[in-house]
């Protein structure tokens, strides 16, 4: 009678069911826990080791309740098993890495085919195969790259934003009446008022070439050589491009210093309050 009271009866904390509902199953205390959380059924731990490790075998499990872990043994594996095992995980390990190099490599090549398409839109299709073909190879390994990458870095150069502020701070000076507001151009920072946006920077600078090369055919058709058409006609496209910006942002800020609050409409606001409370009161009258 004392046995019976010092060993009380066993319930699965996962099933609930009880040591008398299934005389064969296979019992374990996998954790410190004392009580009606001591047990469980060896089955419903599987289970519920299967749902917590999610497909991952090798992850650590601890008890809900007390934090112990549990002590999961594995049957051996034979050799060739544990060979396609560690493979697994070496591959696993290995595979971030790999992607990261793909990337890298995709994006390395592009900008050399860029590069390379780029020197024979410059200086023409056949003097730039010539070109190519007689340099280092190393050399346009490493120099085809960096034109693409010198395109965007010169794009990122708003000089634009410079002329602003200097016509803004000369233009302006002892021209401007008392209580007239103006505007300040943004100061803070290349760009600040203007928030550079990466898609149109990198469109613009990659387009850049093929955008000299079209200007320089109409601007300066007599000149002899391709590479000296699409120097000019890049410099122009910059120069007149920069003037029309700097035109434009001038006249935003015009624009915006010459903006007049108008005053709040009072007779109108009474009006409309007044029509409110003639409604209120037909509504109430016809209650």
């Amino acid at each position: 009678m004392a046995l019976a009271e010092e060993t009380p009866e066993k319930h699965c904390w996962v099933c609930f069911a009880t040591e008398r509902d299934d005389l064969a199953a296979e019992w374990v205390s996998p954790c410190r826990c004392k009580g009606c959380t001591k047990w469980i059924h060896q089955a419903c731990l599987q289970r519920w080791l299967d749902e917590k490790q999610k497909g991952n075998s090798g992850g650590a499990v601890s008890c809900p309740q007390c934090g112990t872990e549990y002590h999961i043994t594995f049957p051996k594996m034979g050799p060739l098993v544990y060979f396609l095992q560690q493979v697994d995980r070496a591959l696993t390990r290995v595979s971030p890495f790999a992607a990261v190099g793909v990337v890298v490599g995709t994006v390395y090549w592009s900008a050399v085919t860029y590069g390379a398409v780029t020197v024979m839109q410059v200086v023409g299709h056949k003097k730039g195969l010539h070109v190519m073909e007689r340099a280092d190879p190393l050399f346009l390994l490493m120099g085809l790259p960096t034109i693409p990458v010198l395109l965007v870095l010169g794009k990122m150069i708003r000089w634009e934003d410079y002329l602003v502020r200097l016509w803004q701070k000369h233009s302006h000076r002892g021209k401007l009446t008392p209580g007239r507001y103006l505007p300040r151009v943004p100061a803070d920072g290349l760009g600040a008022g203007d928030h550079l946006s990466v898609s149109r920077t990198l469109c613009g600078a990659l387009v850049f070439p093929t955008i000299a090369s079209l200007v320089g055919r109409m601007l300066f058709r007599q000149m002899p050589s391709n590479l000296q058409r699409t120097v000019l006609g890049g410099i122009a496209f910059v120069l007149i491009k920069g003037v029309l910006k700097v035109y434009f942002k001038q006249q935003q800020c015009i624009n915006q210093a010459s903006r007049h609050i108008l005053d709040y409409p009072e007779g109108s606001a009474e009006g409309q309050s007044d029509g409110a409370e003639d409604e209120d009161t037909e509504d109430s009258g016809n209650e």
